[in-house]
């Protein structure tokens, strides 16, 4: 595979918040008398307002924009087991090394992606895509083509990174190469990724004249 940039996922791509999330989600869940796992099963690599306004049908605006400020801060405030998942540091330092463009493009909003990437101690990356920066999140394929617009380059000249089905999707929408790291392997779209790994550590970069090949191990 040969790119020009990298677009990465946050949650269960570069950082372990498992934990943190679904003890949100959970108490969540049950707090609303809803079965916890299928409140897990649908929240994964989704913005949280829109896994809301799922489980909240025929609620009004207000209510759901309450339940989002309260998960928000909760989320926020927990950062026990976040941890920066295998290889995730060393792969973001060879990129910076290289001086090979780099974002991170994640659902959270800002409180939440930043408390979570400074839990991980991650690189700083060029360009933070975060959900208050689009419209239409993913499975859709604004935050990857807006991720790969903000460090100048084309869609198909990056590759994004995704643990989550609807980053998988929306990765493939914007017309970008996916690599999917530890992803379900029961999506259809598995067979239209470029790579499926197990981990970031699989993941080796060279650099060419005009950007970098990936080779995996």
């Amino acid at each position: 595979m040969e790119c020009k940039g990298f677009l990465f996922d946050l949650d269960g791509t570069l950082v372990d918040s498992l934990q943190v999330v679904e003890r949100a989600w959970a108490d969540w869940a049950l707090r609303r008398a809803l079965d916890p796992r299928q409140v897990l099963g649908f929240i994964h690599g989704k913005q949280a307002i829109t896994s809301l306004r799922h489980f909240m049908p025929g609620e009004s605006e207000a209510a759901i924009q309450r339940e989002f400020a309260a998960l928000e801060q909760i989320e926020a405030a927990d950062t026990r087991g976040i941890v920066a998942l295998p290889g995730a540091v060393a792969l973001l330092q060879r990129l910076e090394q290289l001086q090979i463009p780099w974002a991170i493009v994640t659902s959270g909003t800002v409180p939440i992606a930043q408390v979570r990437h400074r839990a991980a101690q991650l690189p700083r990356p060029q360009v933070f895509i975060t959900a208050e920066d689009v419209a239409m999140g993913k499975p859709h394929p604004d935050p990857y083509l807006l991720g790969a617009q903000r460090l100048g380059l084309a869609p198909a000249d990056c590759v994004v990174v995704e643990d989550a089905p609807a980053g998988i999707r929306s990765g493939l929408a914007a017309g970008c190469q996916v690599i999917a790291v530890n992803a379900p392997a029961d999506i259809p779209e598995l067979q239209q990724v470029a790579r499926v790994l197990d981990a970031l550590t699989q993941i080796q970069v060279q650099p060419t004249a005009h950007g970098a090949t990936i080779e995996v191990r």
